[in-house]
């Protein structure tokens, strides 16, 4: 017998309505206050000095109704400070639910407590509420921002097993929980190490080493896409990318394509394609920070690109020129040329003249194989970190939905 059976064999569970025990305190906006509680001014309570993560004695944290981390001070909460072990969920907007023990302020929530902390562990109803977040959700309502019915909510039924297995199962959760932030501080650190030997790794000086503008005839060359519209993408045909992809699907290089066109279109419109080892460079976004970047095409066939596109074919290794739109030093020099507005935008005038340091074929061979192992580890879903870090959300989604679903109103034999 495993020990999941063992904790909950035999277990007396009873049903209640959320009604019957806990509070949804006036203090906190109460349930029956109808108007919707007066939205903090977040700018007037932000303290410099309090960082997320680096708690320092005295900070406040500030419950918005998302998961940003907010800090405040006592002096600056005032007279709104509370103290005390609550779950909140939003008054409007996307549902979340949070758990917060300590000094806190808050606006536009709904924030329960239990009515009785020796009989309903206030953790064990935040992990219960997170685990029927889709039942939360069929409760708000709204033709604009959604308001939850908290009727509808209070009626809810949560199974409450003996006290000691309340928080045995809280515990366990806590594990899980406590892993999975072990696991992504590791990779942010990761990253940040990733992103240090990156900028070291393309920081040659001048003196030993060349730098040419990336549109000398000696290196390589930039052609732009032409334009195709998301209605013309479809599920098989020809591979292309649309510049959009280019900030939410593609990395540092690719084989496959996300997206495809048909041939009729590609014929007919006459689109221009990127060949196996161009890098496709993204010409046009909403953030100029991911602006310019590349990605290595290595796939057999060709792919079509956007007019918000550059390929730029080169005598230098795909990977490497990918890798070099990923530095500081190459963001640097291609700020001056972006055009801001809406969209900003960057053309292959400007990208033509930024200087790339220009190794030994066998040296940005090396600086790619060290690179890739770091690319593996940081960013990829299939190995390393990221891939641990999915493994162990799905591994705690399962055991929470196990360890809070019992049969109705019996004990389990």
């Amino acid at each position: 017998m495993s020990y999941l059976e063992k904790l909950l064999q035999g277990v007396e569970v009873e049903q209640k309505a959320l009604w019957e025990v806990t509070t949804w305190d006036k203090k906190f906006n109460a349930v029956d206050n109808h108007k919707q509680p007066k939205t903090l001014k977040y700018n007037h309570l932000l303290s410099n000095e309090l960082k997320p993560l680096i708690l320092k004695k005295g900070s406040v944290r500030i419950l918005t109704t998302n998961e940003t981390d907010l800090w405040t001070s006592d002096e600056l909460a005032g007279s709104r400070l509370t103290n005390a072990e609550i779950v909140a969920i939003p008054w409007g907007g996307n549902v979340i639910v949070q758990y917060y023990n300590g000094k806190f302020l808050t606006g536009d929530n709904r924030i329960a407590v239990s009515n009785d902390k020796s009989y309903l562990d206030t953790k064990y109803l935040y992990y219960f509420l997170r685990n029927n977040i889709k039942l939360l959700s069929s409760f708000y309502r709204g033709s604009g921002i959604k308001h939850p019915s908290m009727s509808n909510i209070l009626d809810i039924h949560i199974p409450i097993p003996p006290f000691n297995v309340q928080k045995k199962i809280v515990g366990i959760l806590d594990t899980f929980t406590e892993l999975i932030t072990k696991l992504n501080t590791e990779l942010t650190a990761r990253k940040e190490q990733y992103e240090y030997y990156r900028e070291q790794l393309f920081s040659f000086d001048e003196k030993d080493m060349e730098h040419l503008p990336m549109g000398d005839d000696r290196i390589g060359k930039f052609q732009r896409g032409k334009r195709f519209v998301k209605d013309d993408i479809i599920p098989e045909g020809v591979p292309c990318i649309h510049y959009g992809e280019m900030y939410t699907h593609y990395g540092t290089w690719a084989n496959k394509s996300k997206s495809f066109l048909s041939e009729k279109l590609v014929e007919d419109k006459k689109l221009r394609i990127a060949e196996n080892g161009d890098v496709v460079i993204v010409g046009a976004g909403e953030t100029i920070e991911d602006l310019g970047k590349g990605t290595a095409w290595l796939g057999e066939k060709g792919v079509v690109i956007h007019d918000a596109c550059f390929s730029y074919r080169s005598t230098l290794n795909p990977k490497y020129v990918a890798y070099f739109t990923r530095t500081k030093q190459y963001h640097n020099q291609i700020k001056k040329h972006i055009s801001s507005g809406k969209i900003s935008a960057i053309h292959a005038n400007g990208l033509s003249k930024v200087l790339i340091p220009v190794p030994s074929p066998k040296e940005q061979e090396r600086i790619v194989n060290i690179l890739d192992k770091f690319d593996v580890l940081t960013t990829s879903i299939s190995e390393g970190l990221p891939n641990e870090i999915n493994l162990r959300k799905k591994q705690y989604e399962y055991y929470r939905d196990l360890l809070l679903t019992f049969p109705k109103g019996t004990s389990i034999a």
